[in-house]
């Protein structure tokens, strides 16, 4: 079976994480239906040892090869849930057969796939390109990944190509950061492994943000507005100070590469009672702890306004920058290079502006850079990948357990 096919197959399943269920892992229902397919399909492959856990996740053990026994147990990871956003509807995937290269519209969505927010698009053209209608999320990210490994492995298995032992995992709740805190590595027995959750095709990454939550709660003074004078706290106008405290040009929308940024998610409440979620990115340590900083520096200068108790803050942190230990395994790097390569595909070193499964597994002893899928725009309807990028990172994962094999 073709990749390509496997994830139009996969993508109509849908399995949002639910960002307020995180507690529970998983955190949504549906990736245990998702969870039982994929572990049917890796029997389909002549696989014997495949587990789904009781906490949803797949795994499945490859012997190595016979003579191949002492190579590098090789991991290769994917998850299964998407984001929640754009996902209420039924996802319907659409194939742009030769594809023009320019401006999309998509259904009768009234969204319009462009090549100035997409420049890359001008680059695909020829190609068939896949997307939703326009009404949800397509869920590349990151059913591209399960199905190229799917794909790579039906093709190794098939094709008696020699391995060393290979282990299998599709991961829950990725999108919500909790997934990983549950991954089993002990039981994955691997010794370097990679996620398959990254953007174009020939994109080798392991260096990540570090990153936390931020949330703060305000409370405020409520009265008459006719008789409010030197007495109101309005929670909303409090809400609106801390964010315009922040720099201005250090959000998402004007940041790229190695830049961090502080990223406004939710804002609640009324002029009684609210509070506003931040997530907090930057790649290097220190301005990212210099970034923490600023927010407490806020808090305490609106308490010293409004009074003690007005501005509650909380940081959570959530990963951080993984080059810190796969800097010690570069070797990783070096035979992802060498697979693209082999694969007809120039091999680019590109930063995560995100986070992986990875990011946290290679804290807990378990190296895994990320690597491309062929996909962009994730988490929204402009989710978008080509039949050609997706076959191209199907041959360069192969690739990579033959390097792994003669290494």
């Amino acid at each position: 079976m073709e990749a390509i096919d496997r994830l139009l197959k996969y993508v109509v399943v849908k399995t949002p994480s639910n960002e307020y269920n995180d507690s529970a892992c998983p955190s949504s229902s549906e990736q245990f239906d998702f969870a039982n397919l994929l572990a049917e399909e890796l029997k389909g492959l002549g696989i014997e040892d495949v587990t789904v856990n009781e906490r949803c996740f797949v795994y499945a053990k490859i012997p190595a090869t016979p003579g191949y026994e002492g190579k590098k147990r090789l991991g290769l990871i994917a998850h299964m849930d998407t984001v929640s956003q754009f996902c209420d509807g039924p996802i319907t995937p659409v194939l742009h057969e030769n594809f023009d290269g320019c401006d999309l519209l998509l259904g009768d969505s009234g969204r319009t796939l462009t090549v100035k927010d997409f420049p890359r698009l001008a680059e695909l053209k020829g190609r068939t390109l896949l997307t939703s209608d326009g009404t949800t999320i397509l869920g590349v990210d990151d059913k591209a990944g399960i199905a190229e490994i799917m794909t790579a492995l039906e093709r190794i298995l098939s094709g008696n190509v020699s391995h060393g032992a290979l282990r299998i995992a599709f991961t829950p709740d990725e999108e919500i950061g909790t997934g990983a805190g549950n991954f089993d590595v002990e039981f994955f027995d691997a010794d370097v492994a990679y996620t398959m959750d990254g953007d174009a095709e020939g994109e080798i990454q392991y260096q990540n943000f570090n990153a936390c939550e931020a949330d703060f709660e305000v409370k405020g003074v409520s009265v008459h507005p006719g008789s409010a004078k030197d007495i109101m706290v309005n929670a909303m106008q409090v809400c609106c100070d801390i964010n315009n405290m922040l720099p201005t040009l250090e959000a998402p929308r004007y940041t790229e590469g190695y830049e961090g940024f502080y990223h406004l998610l939710e804002i609640h409440g009324d002029e009684c009672a609210g509070g506003m979620s931040y997530i907090v990115r930057d790649f290097d340590a220190a301005s990212f702890e210099c970034r923490k900083q600023t927010l407490r520096h806020i808090a305490k200068v609106l308490n010293e306004k409004w009074g003690e108790g007005t501005v509650s803050l909380v940081i959570k942190d959530e990963y951080q920058n993984m080059e810190n230990v796969i800097e010690d395994h570069m070797f990783t790097i070096d035979n992802a290079k060498k697979a693209c390569e082999r694969a007809g595909i120039a091999p680019k070193v590109t930063p995560i502006r995100g986070g992986t499964d990875g990011c946290q597994l290679s804290f807990r002893g378990l190296p895994c850079p990320n690597l491309g899928t062929g996909g962009d725009g994730y988490h929204g309807p402009l989710e978008h990948a080509t039949v050609e990028g997706i076959d191209i990172a199907t041959k360069a994962l192969i690739e990579l357990v033959k390097v792994y094999a003669e290494a």
